[in-house]
């Protein structure tokens, strides 16, 4: 156990959380734009053989070398499962991306419309690079504050109805706060307070973020927290106004996230919160 934590925080050491070599370019353009490439290096595709051969079906974070995160309507026990890691484009072969089989899934035990939260452990752990750095996640209980300027990635549709992208996605997505987002004409009851909004101003895009992808969210050091987990949206589109975004909040699942995830997780956490503070 000593052994795996002293190679762990060398590996975290050395690439840290949420802190790309390639810092994302940020805009503030209508509808989603291509990344940087590797610039959200925690991004990973979460591929089913439902089809007979893999097919990318939701997005996801990486956390640790062994644990990815990703929501639990994603998941379907018919079908096996895998993670590509270091990925741009998800039509090219790209030097460093790494394919890796799910060992096991876990989704949340009460999850219905609520607890959309699920944790892959995948069959090997991942080496770090310049292109697979894991996410930080934020402290529990944090809420952020209604205008927060974060980011959804992902390869979802460009467009109500349109094709998949073929690279990777970023849109800005300004959070909308609880009080906001649960009014009536919004989304009332469906919006708790384990949940995050963002969007809905019926300008700005919100397709890019595949399911089960992340809402990026930067802090004053520079460092970026994966503060959702993209849950549901409207029906109607892509982007109607009033009908953000939804997405499970990371914060309020930091619990289930160490007891399910059980030593392993739970080492990498505590060795990422001592390491850089700020990452968890």
């Amino acid at each position: 156990m000593i052994k795996i934590a002293i190679q762990i925080t060398n590996l975290i050491s050395a690439y840290g959380c949420g802190l790309p070599t390639f810092p994302p370019v940020l805009s503030r353009v209508v509808a989603g734009e291509d990344v940087r490439p590797h610039s959200w290096p925690w991004q990973i595709s979460l591929q089913s053989d439902s089809s007979g051969y893999w097919r990318h079906v939701c997005g996801g974070s990486l956390l640790s070398p062994d644990w990815v995160l990703t929501a639990a309507h994603c998941i379907n026990d018919r079908y096996n499962y895998r993670v590509e890691l270091g990925k741009h484009s998800l039509t090219k072969s790209e030097e460093g991306s790494v394919a890796l089989t799910a060992a096991k899934i876990i989704t949340h035990e009460d999850y219905n419309i609520l607890n959309d939260i699920a944790l892959i452990k995948l069959s090997s752990s991942v080496t770090f690079s310049d292109t697979i750095m894991p996410a930080c996640i934020p402290d529990e209980g944090v809420v952020l504050p209604h205008g927060a300027p974060c980011y959804v990635t992902g390869w979802g549709r460009l467009s109500t109805d349109g094709p998949p992208a073929d690279t990777l996605q970023q849109a800005l997505l300004p959070v909308v706060g609880h009080d906001t987002c649960s009014q009536q004409d919004w989304w009332s009851v469906l919006a708790t307070d384990k949940m995050v909004c963002a969007g809905g101003d019926g300008i700005t895009a919100g397709c890019n973020g595949d399911s089960g992808g992340p809402l990026n969210c930067q802090n004053p050091d520079g460092s970026w927290d994966v503060h959702g987990v993209v849950s549901f949206g409207s029906g109607q589109g892509c982007n109607v106004f009033q009908k953000p975004t939804v997405f499970t909040k990371v914060g309020s699942y930091i619990n289930w996230m160490n007891t399910v995830g059980h030593i392993q997780m739970r080492s990498t956490f505590i060795l990422r919160k001592t390491v850089f503070g700020v990452c968890f």
